[in-house]
């Protein structure tokens, strides 16, 4: 019987109801801040060119519209096989550098398998990783990306949960060059899960996050995680976004900004925000 990692911030981040959910995830495609459209599937076999996306993780009234901008596009360009996660440990449980490599992962919207074997084939190209389930039990990060997927695709795709709780910059690289190692030719989405800026001013936020958004638009992986540390920029997942930015460089994929707001766009209150941001990493094709 396989291990089912159940929601910890259903009814808190998200609707903890199925119809509930799927309303709440069909305001956030609607809103004014995000797509403002509802995401149409592309079914047509022709190769995906979105690899990775950087998608914030805050509780979906806050940062949701941002996130349907990451999604909305991922739908117009086919359904990934697989959806390797990459998201900050905001608990500090379990170990440093956490992959889970078989289970369940549940949310209201239904039952998501792991896939082992590419979870085993990035453990093979890597030693960092700890295959540990206690780091994921009651992180939100990488939870919250998944009723969008859910919402996209059904439960027809399968997940490798990799967090992050070490911040030195060898560490990810080490992770990114065994994700291009264990991902080449699959049909693999990468997802980041990061929010920017925690709690200043919003004008003071933007321009931190917009500095270091620049380093990734550039796919600059060293200059986006010494820009985080010399600025002192509170983004959350920053770990994961620079295994991304040396995955999708080394593939030479190309970024593009979606989407950047804060939530005080949505309380009306800029003097202590958090800042949301939404990018694409797309392969040539």
């Amino acid at each position: 019987m396989p291990s089912i990692r159940r929601p910890i911030v259903a009814s808190q981040f998200y609707e903890g109801d199925a119809e509930s959910l799927r309303a709440q995830l069909t305001s956030c495609f609607l809103h004014k801040l995000g797509p403002q459209k509802l995401p149409i599937i592309n079914k047509t076999t022709h190769p995906r060119e979105i690899v990775g996306l950087i998608c914030p993780h805050a509780g979906y009234m806050y940062s949701g519209p941002v996130a349907a901008s990451a999604f909305y596009p991922l739908a117009q360009d086919g359904k990934p096989d697989t959806v390797v996660l990459l998201g900050p440990n905001h608990t500090g449980y379990g170990s440093a550098l956490s992959i889970m490599r078989e289970g369940i992962w549940q949310t209201p919207l239904g039952n998501i398998e792991i896939n082992t074997a590419i979870a085993d084939d990035i453990l093979h190209e890597t030693n960092y990783l700890d295959v540990d389930e206690l780091a994921h039990r009651f992180e939100h990060s990488l939870e919250v990306q998944l009723p969008f997927l859910q919402f996209l695709y059904g439960n027809s795709f399968r997940i490798v949960p990799i967090c992050f709780q070490m911040q030195d910059y060898n560490s990810a690289v080490e992770i990114g060059r065994a994700i291009i190692e264990a991902l080449d030719a699959t049909n693999t989405l990468v997802i980041a899960s990061s929010d920017m800026t925690h709690y200043e001013p919003a004008e003071e936020a933007a321009a931190k996050d917009h500095v270091a958004l620049k380093k990734v638009i550039d796919l600059d992986a060293k200059g986006f995680y010494d820009t985080i540390q010399t600025q002192n920029i509170t983004a959350c997942g920053f770990m994961p976004i620079t295994s991304l930015i040396i995955y999708a460089a080394g593939i030479c994929a190309k970024v593009d900004q979606l989407s950047y707001h804060n939530s005080g766009d949505v309380t009306g209150d800029s003097s202590n925000v958090v800042g949301y941001a939404a990018l694409s990493f797309k392969k040539q094709v």
